[in-house]
């Protein structure tokens, strides 16, 4: 296909209330949140679903990429729910949130994490994002510097100056309006390495080419548009990134914006870096997660 080229560049960018209390806490008393399965109304009134698992502080908050949704931190609830409060977050156009709205956007996601964050009155809310799931956790954060504590990507913000030919994207759009789901199964192959895992690589695919094309086509042309370095420059929370080394992270482009940004990089993972080598990137994103406030290295 004349613009399968693109496919690469594009992974690069998108793929995929507290409880009741007679008296009141002490200081520094972590108040646990109800668990399990829940939602909440957006601004628009679209339902957003999220999941709550785990006890203690900081909270993370986990924000899924284009076309995935809450499950897809299966591995990562697992392990940090055992020292932290998880919650996982289905985007709406995902999983089991509203599919009706009037326009889909980055700063829409962003007013969506933050309905949920402010429905627990979270202070301590660390929001990692894989894809593009990280711009709508930029989002969020500026949205709501007083209660996000920082922003960690997961596989995403590679060069905030990058950009995309017009031509390029319109073909590439075209594709996905022609015949999206032979597009979409073409553009997540591109996002894995030649030896990942067969079952990864279906479950994925599934999942993302089942969604709504209509969505999906919307949110591919919102990403090409969206200017990642004034979201990057407005955060005042430090920003961190755990990249697959299929592309490269051009730090030096984005401290222009954000000069609290540093992170790490894991190498023959593929895009979807937190399931298909679980046990390292936990390791990895628990060290980011102690040590916010420090560089990293």
């Amino acid at each position: 296909m004349k613009y399968i080229a693109l496919l690469g560049l594009l992974a690069v960018a998108l793929a995929c209330g507290g409880a009741n209390n007679d008296s009141a806490p002490v200081a520094d008393e972590i108040v646990p949140l109800p668990t399990g399965p829940g939602s909440v109304a957006a601004s628009d009134g679209v339902s957003i679903a999220y999941t709550v698992s785990g006890t203690g502080s900081p909270t993370l908050v986990f924000i899924h990429g284009w076309m995935c949704d809450q499950s897809f931190w299966a591995a990562q609830v697992a392990d940090f729910s055992a020292s932290n409060t998880v919650i996982t977050i289905d985007l709406p156009g995902h999983g089991l949130s509203g599919m009706e709205r009037d326009g889909w956007s980055m700063m829409a996601y962003g007013a969506d994490v933050q309905s949920v964050v402010e429905h627990f009155d979270l202070t301590d809310a660390v929001l990692i994002g894989h894809s593009m799931g990280a711009p709508v956790a930029l989002e969020a954060a500026r949205l709501m510097p007083e209660r996000a504590i920082g922003v960690i990507a997961i596989d995403a913000l590679h060069d905030a100056d990058a950009k995309y030919d017009s031509e390029q994207m319109e073909g590439f759009l075209a594709a996905f309006e022609s015949d999206f789901v032979g597009t979409c199964g073409q553009f997540s192959a591109s996002m894995f390495p030649e030896d990942a895992d067969p079952a990864l690589v279906e479950r994925v695919t599934n999942a993302m080419c089942d969604g709504s094309p209509e969505i999906a086509i919307a949110l591919t042309r919102e990403f090409f548009n969206y200017e990642m370095g004034p979201a990057l420059s407005v955060v005042d929370s430090p920003v961190r990134y755990i990249n697959s080394d299929m592309w490269l992270t051009n730090v030096e482009a984005n401290r222009k914006y954000q000069p609290n940004f540093d992170g790490l990089v894991m190498e023959g993972v593929g895009h979807f870096l937190m399931m298909a080598a679980p046990g390292d990137f936990n390791g990895l994103l628990k060290q980011i997660i102690e040590n916010l406030d420090r560089p990293i290295g």
